[in-house]
């Protein structure tokens, strides 16, 4: 929910960009209709069934989304609006009831006010009183169709396919190996001793696993035996491929086993591939994998746990010879996408499954798990998890590569002393490795935050020494400290892994400057560039004079302290 002071501060964006660009998942902004009253509340209607399908949000009212110019885009809402009619008709007019709260925020532009609707969660599918209705996805309401009412059905939990019971309590369909293998792995996550030393079917009735005299799907899913999950989980099944093109592969296995054993025998085929470097630091040898075992378990664990078994289809393991694939059917659900997975609310396809391996402590309810997966990879200087929505179904891909042993170690010392570095501070670290600088707003997409969140991290970055930044506003960029990349880069500063080249640099420049004059402000004194660049004050000084006898707009910096390169639009 945003609050009013929240879109006070979006709205001064509009002056550099349209309000399309600021809506989210959680935000939309609309044009009041002047002309007609009834076309007006209508659209309120659909926009609070569109929020709360889509897990709530807030409207504003009375700002125009495709022009840019606060004062152009600001149109207002009329005085005689009455929100308590408002309100009481989005009431009258949807099925299930919604009751929302409207908030007025006064403005300089148009009718001097505009109307923010907030909607609160519920418990959807939300249509109107004629049975139409719309879902909130990203920036668009799109058509509750049958399958989307499927999808919301799933999201909530009212169609948990793992927790049906199917079959009566008897031990014949349970498989000794599974359950040990269960208990084995949850002991190395340290699981609570007494849990574990339950019998098995203690054990799978305390985690809720067993119904009214029955073994749940769930239940069965994590201890049965192959005949028993073909028979009551023919969706479920497991190949990997060591594939050595793009249509052909050496090693193949498919097979149908319990979750736990399904882990195990894939990490087990993975072995042979997954190489191991060995790192000599004073008298001790560290050894890590090309893909950290962490990683693997996560992506693993998280394929079988939202896997839509009603689906026909395997969870599919393909090792390439530059990157691992994992994917499973069933898309993303509850808004969550590639661009938000790491920060959005988590959500549970199969609700009792995951409720019960997160006792076993094997999953992690609050979002750890894909931060683990990020994590374990960039601490090793690798790149992060690929993921991506293919149709019904998610890819994630770990890219294969090297360790860099300056970076582990730079990750370890800052950890002793009392520096963990985040997700955040990993991304950007590595980004920043690969490339000269980066913008807020880049930063902000990079690590899926808000750019306040972004300034913050970045801002506890520069204190820490680890980067450092140059320009103001909105042309502010962020460099890592030159000390700093000498380390992780063991001094290589060869011509090969320059920083910025020259071309690059002269391209840079100029398209700063440019853009600084479009919105009016200073140019850019030899000290600025000489920042972004690492060039020296004769480079920076062949550098522009280059720049101005190949572009007219280039005007000279004059002398003093003050000086500024800047660009005059001829």
């Amino acid at each position: 929910m945003r609050t009013a002071a929240n879109i006070e501060t979006l709205l001064a964006e509009l002056d550099h960009c349209v309000a399309d660009n600021l809506e989210d998942q959680d935000l939309d902004f609309k044009k009041w209709d002047p002309k007609s009253r009834n076309s007006a509340v209508r659209a309120v209607v659909e926009m609070a069934v569109c929020m709360a399908n889509g897990g709530g949000g807030t409207v504003v009212f009375g700002v125009a989304d495709r022009i840019q110019g606060r004062g152009q885009a600001i149109l207002g809402v009329p005085p005689e609006i009455d929100t308590n009619l408002l309100k009481k008709a989005v009431y009258d007019q949807t099925d299930p009831k919604i009751t929302p709260v409207f908030e007025e925020l006064a403005v300089p532009e148009g009718t001097g006010r505009l109307l923010l609707m907030q909607i609160y969660p519920g418990m959807p599918p939300y249509t109107d009183t004629a049975g139409r209705g719309t879902l909130r996805i990203s920036k668009d309401c799109v058509p509750l169709t049958g399958t989307l009412r499927r999808k919301i059905g799933v999201e909530t939990g009212e169609t948990d396919y793992t927790s049906e019971a199917v079959a009566r309590m008897d031990a014949a369909l349970l498989s000794a190996t599974a359950l040990e293998a269960l208990r084995n792995q949850a002991r190395r996550e340290r699981a609570p001793d007494d849990l574990l030393g339950l019998s098995d079917t203690e054990l799978l009735a305390t985690l809720g696993l067993i119904k009214r005299g029955k073994f749940t799907r769930a239940a069965l899913l994590l201890a049965g035996d192959e005949p028993a999950i073909r028979e009551y989980l023919p969706g479920h099944n497991w190949t990997f491929l060591q594939m050595t093109s793009d249509t052909d592969y050496g090693v193949r296995e498919d097979r149908v086993s319990a979750l736990p054993l399904s882990v195990q025998r894939i990490e087990e085929l993975l072995v042979p591939f997954n190489a191991i470097t060995t790192y000599k630091q004073g008298l001790f040898h560290y050894e890590y994998r090309t893909w950290p075992e962490i990683a693997v378990r996560e992506a693993l664990m998280n394929a079988f746990c939202h896997l839509d078994l009603r689906i026909a289809g395997p969870v599919m393991v393909k090792l390439y010879s530059d990157r691992l694939e994992i994917s499973n059917n069933g898309g993303l659900i509850a808004g969550i996408t590639p661009a938000n997975i790491l920060h959005h609310q988590p959500a549970a396809r199969n609700p009792l499954l995951v409720e019960a391996l997160t006792r076993l402590r094997l999953v992690n309810r609050s979002n750890l798990g894909m931060n683990r997966m990020f994590s374990a990879l960039l601490m090793e200087g690798k790149e992060p998890p690929h993921i991506r929505e293919i149709g019904e179904s998610v890819v994630v891909g770990l890219p294969k590569r090297d360790l860099n042993a300056a970076f582990r170690l730079f990750v370890a010392e800052e950890s002793e002393r009392g520096r963990n570095l985040g997700v955040d501070e990993l991304l950007l670290l590595q980004h920043l490795l690969q490339r000269p600088e980066i913008d807020t707003g880049t930063a902000a997409t990079l690590c899926q935050r808000s750019e306040p969140e972004i300034r913050e991290r970045l801002s506890g970055m520069e204190s820490a020494g680890y980067v450092e930044h140059g320009g103001t506003g909105r042309g502010a960029y962020w460099c890592i400290h030159p000390d700093l990349y000498n380390r992780l880069t063991e001094g290589d500063l060869g011509e090969a892994r320059r920083r910025i080249d020259w071309e690059a640099a002269k391209t840079r420049v100029l398209s700063i400057l440019m853009e600084r004059a479009r919105r009016g402000e200073p140019g850019l004194s030899n000290k600025d560039i000489r920042q972004f660049t690492r060039f020296d004050r004769n480079q920076v000084h062949r550098l522009m004079t280059e720049l101005r006898q190949e572009n007219s707009g280039l005007q000279p910096p004059g002398k003093g302290k003050y000086a500024r390169h800047t660009f005059k639009q001829c």
